[in-house]
């Protein structure tokens, strides 16, 4: 860090969010400081959550030999004897990187860097104590607030770091458990409950709702509940908990409905909360809602106070690390007086289980709420040449079209390469494209986005022809 104490923008927190906006800054030639509490840059996107759970995903896909089943039987593995070690290796190596690049990015665009906890104690100050026990008082013309998310740990949840977790402990487990016990069926539970299930350790996946990824269109999720169940997920809906025991050699689950649960671990994933307790907001006359969430305006970031903005998951929904890196570049655009392009309307969102979910646009239910007439297309990979080269049983891509204006409103897809296909329906979807886009062009063949092509003929098939296609009327003699 340099000896200034004055800055342009400070930024609390090196997420996606701050991360972005730090590097947006620094290329507009601005004194830029990024305070982070830990030692290492990267937030809990690098640490503890997106980059983490998606290696170990990768991972665990590539040692059981999980793509490959289709073909060589259900006992085929690539290592026999997977170890948490085995895990953790690829995992530590992942975190390096990323933090290495991040630390290369700050440098090259002269962004300054202190770790320490920061605190409001005026409109433009804020005092920065640092581990070694020092306290350093700075000033900033602008701030924003990319502070994340930490994990929720309700007090009838029995906590002790080793067989009862929440899911940044659950990183550093020193052992794969035989079986696990997963609480919440939101995104972060899904994953890891999908995940070890394609180790072939027995999972149970507790949601006390009657629903989950209540979000996703509900066609794709009877097509993932199905394929869970059968990759081994016992998934339990409907039932609240009423007592969590940690019974030493296992963990003890007693449900409303009277049901009981035994696990050799527990993993409690119902929830986050915004990291902002410690920020001293009340110094600024910022309030946070009963997460701890800092509300916006959702075009400039900014908060009540025009001086300080928010971005990322601490703002709440989509809290994704992919909207958090757009939110903070706009954020600090709009901080620094510096023209920029608006935000595209529809984005994708990508969920990382076993298998993938990725959604982009409006869901059925969406679609049928607003009284928009619409038609539906469906292609299944198996369906596709590449989906039987991949060995693929599994895996459906879904288009909804507007029979008004024959626009492509909404796609989801759950199988192989969800997050990766997803992208050419986020670029039809923002540049107004129809379903003959679908029909006229052509695809790679043989690869899975063929099944855009299989899709949007479907939905075409069925849908009024275009006065433009139709055959000439013969002349009146």
């Amino acid at each position: 860090m340099s000896s200034a104490t004055h800055y342009d923008l400070i930024i609390i927190g090196s997420g996606p969010a701050g991360r972005s906006a730090a590097i947006q800054a620094g290329k507009l030639k601005r004194r830029v400081l990024v305070i982070d509490r830990k030692d290492r840059l990267g937030g809990v996107s690098v640490h503890t959550g997106t980059i983490p759970s998606k290696t170990l995903r990768e991972t665990v896909l590539n040692l059981s030999g999980w793509r490959e089943r289709s073909f060589y039987g259900r006992s085929y593995r690539v290592k026999d004897d997977i170890e948490a070690q085995d895990l953790k290796s690829r995992l530590h190596m992942t975190l390096d990187y990323e933090v290495d690049v991040l630390e290369h990015q700050f440098n090259r665009n002269h962004v300054d860097t202190l770790n320490g906890l920061a605190r409001f104690t005026g409109p433009k100050t804020v005092e920065v104590a640092t581990e070694a026990g020092e306290t350093t008082s700075l000033t900033a013309d602008r701030f924003l607030i990319s502070t994340g998310t930490r994990t929720y740990r309700p007090d009838y949840v029995p906590f002790n770091g080793t067989t009862i977790v929440d899911s940044d402990e659950f990183l550093e487990l020193a052992r794969i458990p035989r079986s696990l016990t997963v609480v919440g069926a939101g995104v972060i539970g899904v994953e890891y409950a999908t995940m070890f299930a394609a180790l072939d350790v027995r999972v149970t996946l507790i949601e006390p709702r009657d629903s989950f990824l209540d979000f996703i269109d509900r066609t794709l999720i009877q097509e993932f509940t199905h394929q869970i169940r059968e990759n081994g997920v016992d998934l339990r809906l409907g039932s609240p908990i009423e007592k969590i025991e940690d019974a030493g050699d296992h963990v003890e689950i007693t449900m409303g409905n009277g049901r009981h649960v035994r696990s050799e671990m527990l993993l409690f994933a119902a929830g986050r909360m915004g990291a902002t307790q410690k920020l001293n907001l009340s110094a600024v006359g910022l309030e946070t809602d009963h997460r701890g969430r800092i509300e916006v305006d959702r075009k400039t970031y900014q908060t009540k106070l025009g001086h300080i903005y928010a971005a990322g998951d601490v703002i709440g929904h989509p809290s994704l690390a992919s909207t958090s890196l757009q939110q903070g570049r706009v954020a600090a655009c709009h901080a620094l007086g510096v023209p920029t392009l608006s935000e595209s309307p529809w984005y994708p969102y990508g969920i990382y289980s076993v298998p993938e979910i990725s959604t982009c646009g409006m869901s059925e239910e969406e679609m049928q709420e607003r009284g928009i007439p619409y038609e539906v297309g469906i292609a299944r990979f198996r369906e596709t040449s590449r989906g039987h080269i991949m060995g693929l049983e599994h895996g459906m891509l879904k288009m909804l079209f507007s029979l008004k204006t024959r626009r492509v409103l909404g796609v989801q897809i759950v199988g192989e390469g969800a997050t990766e296909l997803i992208h050419i329906a986020q670029a039809v979807l923002n540049l107004k494209g129809t379903v003959d886009y679908f029909v006229q062009n052509t695809f790679n063949y043989p690869t899975l986005a063929e099944a855009y092509k299989i899709a949007g003929l479907d939905a075409f098939n069925r849908m009024p022809i275009p006065e433009e296609f139709k055959p000439p009327k013969p002349e009146a003699d």
